[in-house]
């Protein structure tokens, strides 16, 4: 799967971006939903997506992407997101630079 969305996202050129990196990992502790990817950014929400399947969801991992880099804090809603990955994901967690934030619940 990485190798296929590696050549997606070249092949999208500058619509995503030159920082959008692609790495592996042996384990991402999402056994129940094998497949699984996750987008990071710097000051930005991270996204956990599970059952994702090399053959079909490729055009809504790059979708995602696009998307994704254009987002300054990361944050969207189930309903913007392309796809699949509208249903299949695992966890969104605020940067830690949001939640580090005081806000006006916590501070009173």
């Amino acid at each position: 799967m990485i190798e296929k969305l590696r050549a997606a996202i070249d092949a999208a050129g500058d619509a995503i971006g030159e920082s959008f990196e692609i790495s592996g990992v042996a384990c991402m502790a999402g056994c129940d939903r094998p497949c699984t990817v996750a987008y990071y950014g710097s000051r930005k929400a991270t996204y956990l997506f599970g059952d994702i399947d090399p053959e079909t969801d490729i055009e809504d991992l790059v979708a995602f992407a696009r998307q994704y880099a254009y987002l300054h804090d990361g944050w969207c809603s189930s309903v913007d997101r392309p796809g699949k990955l509208r249903k299949s994901t695992l966890a969104r967690v605020p940067s830690s630079f949001i939640a580090l934030e005081p806000t006006e619940e916590f501070t009173q």
